[in-house]
């Protein structure tokens, strides 16, 4: 069985092909923990809170089982679906009894659950399914079908049954019957199908699917839907000039729209998907690589509007970024795709769950009085079983391979088995990566053979070397792109890199009103913030100076042991304002109490004791 998260071995216009989830092993690394504890302790947690809210008891209703109201949200069915997907994605790397049971007991509720005429969707059965496909500007039938599809290829794919996937390919035939030139016109208020059928396309090889997704795509912005620019109805997708409207729903339109890319070669699609690209990462993304400033909405702002406490930045945008950015690297192989992608994996979308692996965030702020914690679950609870997603779709994101070439994506302590066009090669990848800057890789073909070992070195790192075999050195000038090594490679040939993981000091551009004359602290692929309970003084203010000389250290009785920064900070004495909201300006900043400041990794903030949260710093 091959597992991919995005299938692109038959896309013509990909530059990359990805390797499965079963050629890669994860060591005793970083990622290691959060995949134990997603398949011990996060996914058996959110099955039960699927059955506690009637999720799953709403398949049985819908299949005449029980007799009971549907429960929740009209969009509840997309859960259970990304449950199924997350499982099965952690099945294929590793096996557990549990979740097997589990996971064939939920999806035959699913199944038991269709139409005979292969509509699926538990709210629009009974008296509801005279309203079918009557509102796709709010009732996000095909966002659900999206979904359903995905989760049924996830299946199929790590566990080799085609009984989820049979039904997923009865509704997509339904749709398609449905919906297209000719017949009946519209698209989902909120993207998902799209990028669901191009890889239903891949899985079959049926070109309806391409044709369907790309009717979707090409039919936004005719007013089909209302013409409102949060659904990205206000113009035609082929024509934005700028990424906007409702985050989530941009992102996983661009999704789509590079899944049609690279089956179809078409450029407009690839000019436009540049164009917005460009305008969400340099001017719209925070620094922790999540996206969408406002709340009304869950919407891009303006160029430079990057609010930090108000900041809604929700998890499943910066997640939404990740799955973009992998596509637009598959695409075109450029390293700046995967260095945004690591810095969303790391920072904004880390930050939505806790280090327990049961309790999430749904908007992540840059600063906080100590008020937003992570929860249980939520009503609308997208973001907790997109994470479930992500972490299960980590080891596939790792490497991949072109013709006889291959390609090292992020470093991450594993073992990979890549079959290239004409050879096999094993790799070995040794690192304490992301706190640790020194990557160990050994080379292991079939055959001894010349082709190239391309390496990413992250756009953060400034000096770079790499050493081959214990002798040849190179000095790496350029940073943010690919650095391929290209000779005749033996058993055990050794490559060793070495990244810079010096504390940097970031400054926003200075539109962004909001951090003018503020730092945020920066380690590698890490964006750090200062908490209250690590700290002497009210870290909101707290000033340093960027001249200062900060170092790493670590306490094994905090956060699990992570590398906490440390320096010299400043205490801004507030006692000049007593009661006053404003003050000569002749009078700011006299007195400053020295103190030592310690600053923690963004992800791992509101783990412990509330209390107030920064990133972006006051400088001196």
């Amino acid at each position: 069985m091959n597992t991919y998260i995005v299938k692109t071995v038959n896309s013509s216009f990909s530059r990359l092909k990805p390797i499965p989830l079963e050629k890669v092993r994860l060591k005793n690394c970083f990622w290691k923990k959060y995949i134990d504890k997603l398949i011990n302790v996060t996914l058996p947690s959110q099955y039960d809170i699927l059955e506690e809210t009637g999720r799953i008891d709403n398949f049985r209703r819908a299949a005449g089982k029980i007799s009971k109201e549907f429960s929740g949200f009209y969009f509840n069915d997309s859960d259970v679906y990304k449950w199924v997907e997350a499982a099965s994605l952690a099945l294929a790397y590793e096996k557990n009894e549990y979740l097997f049971k589990k996971l064939f007991n939920v999806v035959k509720e699913i199944i038991d659950a269709q139409d005979e005429d292969g509509y699926l969707d538990t709210y629009f059965v009974f008296d509801r399914k005279r309203d079918r496909w009557r509102d796709l500007q709010h009732k996000h039938e095909l966002y659900c079908a999206g979904h359903l599809i995905q989760a049924a290829i996830a299946y199929r794919r790590a566990l080799g049954k085609d009984d989820l996937f049979d039904t997923a390919v009865r509704f997509a035939d339904h749709i398609y019957d449905t919906f297209g030139y000719g017949k009946k016109l519209g698209v989902p208020g909120h993207p998902e199908i799209e990028m669901a059928l191009v890889e239903l396309y891949r899985e079959t090889s049926d070109t309806k699917y391409l044709e369907l997704s790309k009717f979707f795509v090409e039919s936004r912005g005719k007013g089909l839907i209302g013409g409102s620019e949060n659904q990205l109805d206000h113009k035609p997708f082929l024509q934005l000039d700028e990424i906007v409207g409702h985050a989530v729903r941009a992102l996983y339109l661009c999704c789509g729209a590079t899944d049609i890319y690279m089956e179809t070669g078409e450029q407009v699609f690839m000019e436009t998907l540049l164009r917005l690209w460009h305008d969400a990462v340099y001017r719209k993304m925070y620094i922790t690589g999540g996206m969408g400033s406002r709340y009304i909405g869950e919407s891009f702002g303006e160029r430079y509007e990057l609010p930090n406490r108000r900041a809604y930045q929700e998890t499943c945008a910066s997640i939404a970024n990740i799955m973009w950015n992998w596509r637009m690297l598959l695409a075109l192989g450029d390293a700046k795709y995967a260095d945004v992608m690591e810095l969303a994996m790391y920072n904004g979308a880390l930050a939505g769950i806790s280090l327990s692996g049961k309790e999430y965030f749904y908007v992540n702020p840059l600063e906080d009085r100590g008020k937003h914690r992570r929860q249980k679950w939520f009503s609308c609870a997208c973001c907790p079983t997109n994470i479930i997603r992500l972490i299960a779709s980590i080891p596939g994101y790792l490497y991949s391979y072109s013709g006889n070439d291959i390609w090292i994506h992020h470093y991450v302590g594993s073992s990979a088995e890549i079959k290239t066009s004409n050879n096999l090669v094993k790799i070995d990848v040794e690192t304490d990566y992301p706190f640790d800057g020194y990557v160990k890789i050994i080379i292991y073909p079939e055959k001894e053979d010349e082709f190239n070992i391309c390496l990413r070195i992250p756009g953060w790192s400034e000096r770079n070397k790499l050493v081959v075999n214990k002798k040849e050195t190179i000095k790496i000038e350029d940073s943010g792109k690919y650095y391929c090594i290209k000779r005749s490679w033996s058993h055990s040939d050794v490559i060793e890199l070495y990244l810079d993981m010096d504390i940097k000091f970031m400054m926003s551009h200075p539109y962004v009103m909001n951090n003018y004359r503020r730092a945020a602290i920066k380690r590698g692929p890490l964006v750090y913030c200062l908490e209250q309970t690590d700290n002497s003084y009210d870290v909101w203010n707290i000033a340093i100076s960027p001249d200062e000389k900060f170092e790493i250290f670590y306490d094994p009785a905090v956060l699990d042991g992570i590398p906490i920064i440390k320096g010299k900070g400043y205490f801004i004495d507030d006692s000049l304002w007593r009661n006053n909201l404003y003050v000569s300006s002749r009078k700011m900043f006299k007195k400053y109490v020295e103190t030592v400041i310690k600053a923690i990794p963004y992800y791992a903030w509101a783990n412990r004791e509330p209390g107030p949260m920064i990133v972006w710093i006051k400088i001196i």
